[in-house]
C-alpha cells in the first residue's frame, strides 16, 4: 500500500492543483463574461429609451411622461431602476422604488453629458454594488439631460460563487475518482507484474524451478521485462553450466560447455583480440509487414564461434546480406549484437549483386563446391567469376585491417572456401596477426583439384595462414598432397605442416560438432515418440505408423535421389511395409540463383511423384517431401518421432544432421543410416553405414533398422550420444583456437614453437 500512495498522491496533488487553477480560470471567465453582457444589455436599453424619452424633452411640461417612461421600463431583471437628470444634476424622473441615494447625479452622468456619449461606471451604494450607465439625451441636437440605468450586479458575485462552488465539488469528486482509478491501473499494470517478477526473481535467486510469469508487455515497461528476462536466462544458464561442471568434477569427466569455452579462450587470448570472418552473418536484419525483424541463421558456425566471441568481446566481419542491414549499423558499417544483450561487434561487409553473383554464387558455388564434393557434378570457371572472387577477397582484407588497426596481436579465424585468397593477403599486412582458416567442404585428391585454373593462387593464399584445419585426417592429407605436387614447398609429413618462403602453415584436423544440451526439463510432460509420430502424420494428412526422415538443403551432394531410389527397393523387397512406413524428406532450397540447383530442385519432385505414383494406396503415400525452410524447432520433432533417420550424401566434409538426430534422440530410440562418405561416418561407427550409391544396401539398411532389437537400438543410440557430448561444437572451438594461440609469431629473437 505504501508504494501505492507513492504513486497516487502526487497524482492526487497534481489533480487537485490543476483542478484549481482550471476552476479559478472558469470563475474569472464567467463573471467577465456575465459583466460583458450587463454593459451591453444596458447600452442597448438605454439606447432604446433615448427613443422613447427625447420625443418627450420636446414638450413644454415633459415631467409626467418622464416619470410615466421611467415606471415602464425600471423593473427589468437586475435592473434596480432609472432615472432621468437635467444638466444641473437634478433628478427630473425616478422609479419609484429608488431611494434618497439616488437623487444625486453619479459621475458617469456628468460624464457623458459633458461628452455627449454614452458612459459606465461601477458603484457601491451601501453595500449593494451597482452598475451605472449614462446616457444623453437631446433636444434639437442639443444635450439637455442625461438617462441613467441603475443595475444591481450582486448576482454576478453570486453566480462567481457558485460556479467556485460547484468546480471545486467537481474537483475533489474527480480527483478521488482520477486517483482510485490509477491506484487501481498501478497496482494491475505495474505493481502486481512487479511483484510477481520480484517473486519469480527470488525463487531463481534461490535456486528453485518457476516457471516465469506473465511478464507486462507494455511500452513503460518493454525495457524492463527485457532486462528482467534476460537476467533470468543468464542466471539459470550460469547455474546451469556450474551444476553441469560440478558433476563432471564428480564423475571425473572432461566435457566442453559454453562456459568452460569462454574461461579457455579468455585465458589463451592473453588480452588479444579475436577476428572472425565468414560469408555468412550471425544475426541479420530484414524488413517484413511488422518492422524490421533480427533473424538469426541456422548455422553451426554460428553455434560454435559466437560463445568465443562474447568471451574475449571480439569482432565478427561478414557479409550483410539483409534487406535492412544497412539500415540498423553506423557509418563504419558495425553494431553490437546480441541484439538483447550486446558484447561484440558485427562488422558487415557490402557487395553489389553482380560481385555477389560472380564470388559466391559463381566462382564459389559453381566453381570450388563441385570441385571438392565428388559428386559428380562438373565444376564451371569463369574468369570474370575468378575475378569477382579476387576482389570480394580483397574487400575482406581491407574490413579486417581496418578493425583490427592499433590492435595487438590480433587473432583472425577465416570460415571456409569462400575466402582461400584472405590468409595472405592479411598476413602480408599484419606479419605479427595469427591468422586460421578452417575449410569446412572436403579437400580433393591431388588430381581432381589440378582441374581448377587457379589452383596454384588458391594454394597460396591458404599456405598465408598459420594454421588449417580440415573436419578429418584424410581432408589434410590430400591438401598436403596438392601442395607437395603444385607448389614449391616444403611438406614436412612428420609434423603435417608446410614451409613455403620461410612461413609454416600447420595442417589439422578439428572433426566440427554440434552443442549437446542438458536433458529436457519439460520431459514428462512431453509427447511420447509414438505420439509425435501420430500428430506430424495427422497434420500432414498421411495414415501411416512408421516414420523415416532426412533433413538436407536440395544439394546434389546429399545424396537424395539416391535415398529415394533406395527407399523404393526397401519397399520392393518387404512389400508388408507398404501402407506402413512413409518417409519425409525436409528439403531447404538452396542457391536457387545456379540453374544446376534449380534443375536438381525439379528432379528431386519428379522422383517423389514418381515412387508416390508406383505405391500410394488410399491416404498413404511411400514418400512426402517438404521443399520449404524449417525452423530448428520443427525439425526437432520429427527427429524425436522418427523411426529412423538417413543421411546418405555422396560426398560430405563431416555433415551435421547425423549429430543433430543423434543429440534429438534423448530416449535413446531410433536408428541413424549414415553414408560412408561424410566426415561423421568416422566418429559414429555404431550408425548403419551404407554406400549410398547401392540402393539394395541402402534397402537393407532401412529393413536391419526397423526390425532391429530394441535392446541394439538403444546400446548404438547411447555409444552414438556419449561420442557426441563428448566431441560436442564447444570442444571444437576449443581444440581450434587454442592451437591458433600456441603459434608463436616468427620474429628475431624467437622461434617458432610448435603445436603439439
Amino acid at each position: 500500500m505504501r508504494s501505492s500512495l507513492r504513486f497516487v498522491l502526487p497524482l492526487i496533488f497534481s489533480v487537485a492543483f490543476v483542478s484549481v487553477l482550471f476552476a479559478a480560470y472558469q470563475s474569472r471567465t464567467q463573471s467577465r463574461n456575465l459583466h460583458r453582457d450587463l454593459q451591453r444589455r444596458a447600452v442597448v436599453l438605454a439606447e432604446s429609451l433615448q427613443e422613447t424619452i427625447e420625443p418627450a424633452l420636446l414638450k413644454p411640461e415633459p415631467a409626467a411622461d418622464l416619470e410615466r417612461i421611467v415606471e415602464r421600463f425600471g423593473h427589468r431583471e437586475h435592473l434596480e431602476g432609472i432615472a432621468v437628470y437635467n444638466l444641473a444634476g437634478l433628478p427630473l424622473a425616478l422609479t419609484p422604488g429608488l431611494g434618497d441615494a439616488f437623487r444625486l447625479r453619479p459621475n458617469a452622468a456628468a460624464v457623458a453629458a459633458t461628452g455627449d456619449r454614452g458612459e459606465g461606471q461601477y458603484i457601491s451604494l451601501g453595500d449593494t454594488p451597482m452598475y451605472v450607465y449614462a446616457q444623453p439625451l437631446h433636444r434639437r441636437q442639443e444635450v439637455v439631460a442625461t438617462l441613467v440605468l441603475f443595475h444591481d450586479v450582486s448576482y454576478i458575485e453570486l453566480q462567481t460563487a457558485h460556479l467556485w462552488r460547484d468546480s471545486l465539488l467537481n474537483a475533489l469528486i474527480e480527483t478521488l475518482l482520477i486517483s482510485l482509478v490509477a491506484l487501481l491501473l498501478i497496482r494491475w499494470t505495474f505493481l502486481g507484474p512487479m511483484a510477481k517478477t520480484a517473486n519469480w526473481m527470488r525463487t531463481l535467486r534461490l535456486g528453485k524451478a518457476s516457471a516465469p510469469p506473465a511478464l507486462p508487455d507494455n511500452e513503460m515497461l518493454k525495457e524492463l521485462t527485457h532486462e528482467a528476462t534476460h537476467l533470468a536466462h543468464t542466471l539459470n544458464a550460469a547455474r546451469a553450466s556450474a551444476e553441469q561442471e560440478a558433476r563432471l568434477r564428480e564423475n571425473a569427466e572432461s566435457q566442453w560447455t559454453a562456459e568452460r569455452l569462454r574461461v579457455s579462450i579468455r585465458g589463451k587470448l592473453q588480452g588479444g583480440s579475436l577476428f572472425v570472418i565468414s560469408n555468412r552473418e550471425p544475426y541479420s536484419h530484414v524488413k517484413t509487414e511488422r518492422g524490421i525483424e533480427v533473424l538469426v541463421p541456422a548455422s553451426g558456425l554460428v553455434t560454435a564461434l559466437e560463445p568465443v566471441l562474447l568471451a574475449c568481446d571480439g569482432t565478427w566481419i561478414a557479409h550483410g546480406s539483409g534487406s535492412a542491414d544497412r539500415e540498423t549499423v553506423d557509418q563504419r558499417g558495425r553494431l553490437q549484437v546480441p541484439p538483447e544483450n550486446p558484447r561484440y561487434t558485427l562488422r558487415r561487409v557490402w557487395l553489389s549483386k553482380e560481385e555477389e553473383q560472380g564470388y559466391y554464387f559463381g566462382f564459389a558455388n559453381e566453381g570450388l563446391w563441385p570441385l571438392c564434393h565428388t559428386a559428380h557434378t562438373r565444376p564451371i570457371f569463369r574468369p570474370q567469376d575468378w575475378a569477382a572472387y579476387q576482389e570480394v577477397n580483397r574487400r575482406f582484407a581491407e574490413a579486417a585491417l581496418e578493425e583490427m588497426r592499433g590492435v595487438e596481436r590480433p587473432i583472425v579465424l577465416v570460415q571456409d572456401y569462400h575466402f582461400a585468397l584472405l590468409p595472405r593477403l592479411l598476413k602480408e599486412a599484419r606479419p605479427d596477426a595469427r591468422v586460421a582458416i578452417f575449410w569446412h567442404i572436403p579437400w580433393p585428391n591431388p588430381e581432381v583439384f589440378g582441374i581448377c585454373p587457379w589452383q596454384k593462387e588458391l594454394l597460396d593464399g591458404l599456405l598465408g595462414a598459420d594454421l588449417l584445419g580440415f573436419h578429418i585426417q584424410s581432408h589434410c592429407n590430400n591438401f598436403m598432397e596438392t601442395v607437395d605436387r603444385a607448389l614449391e614447398a616444403l611438406t614436412e609429413w612428420d609434423r603435417f605442416a608446410v614451409n613455403r618462403q620461410g612461413h609454416l602453415t600447420w595442417i589439422r584436423a578439428f572433426p566440427i560438432s554440434v552443442a549437446f544440451p542438458e536433458p529436457r526439463a519439460e520431459l514428462p510432460l512431453a509427447r511420447t515418440t509414438g505420439e509425435e509420430r501420430y500428430e506430424l502424420f495427422k497434420a500432414l494428412g498421411v495414415e501411416a505408423t512408421i516414420m523415416g526422415v532426412g533433413v538436407d538443403r536440395v544439394d546434389y551432394t546429399k545424396g537424395i535421389l539416391e535415398r529415394f531410389r533406395g527407399i523404393e527397393r526397401f519397399l520392393e523387397m518387404c512389400s508388408g511395409y507398404q501402407r506402413q512406413f512413409t518417409f519425409i524428406q525436409i528439403g531447404a532450397p538452396s542457391r536457387t540463383n545456379i540453374k544446376t540447383y534449380q534443375a536438381f530442385m525439379d528432379e528431386v519432385v519428379q522422383e517423389a511423384e514418381r515412387i508416390n505414383q508406383r505405391f500410394q494406396a488410399g491416404r498413404w503415400k511411400p514418400v512426402l517431401f517438404l521443399d520449404r525452410h524449417h525452423s530448428h524447432q520443427e525439425i526437432d520433432r520429427y527427429y524425436r518421432a522418427a523411426d529412423l533417420c538417413m543421411v546418405t550424401s555422396l560426398h560430405d566434409g563431416m555433415n551435421l544432421v547425423a549429430k543433430e538426430f543423434v543429440v534429438a534422440r534423448d530416449d535413446d530410440s531410433g536408428v541413424l543410416i549414415l553414408s560412408t562418405f561424410t566426415g561423421a561416418a568416422r566418429e559414429l561407427p555404431d550408425a548403419l553405414l551404407v554406400n549410398p550409391y547401392d540402393s539394395q544396401q541402402l534397402a537393407e539398411a532401412i529393413r536391419q533398422a526397423l526390425e532391429m532389437p530394441i535392446e541394439e537400438k538403444n546400446l548404438r543410440m547411447q555409444h552414438m550420444r556419449r561420442v557426441v557430448r563428448e566431441h560436442n561444437v564447444y570442444r571444437w572451438a576449443g581444440n581450434l583456437l587454442s592451437d591458433l594461440c600456441e603459434v608463436r609469431i616468427e620474429t628475431p629473437e624467437r622461434d617458432r614453437v610448435e603445436i603439439k
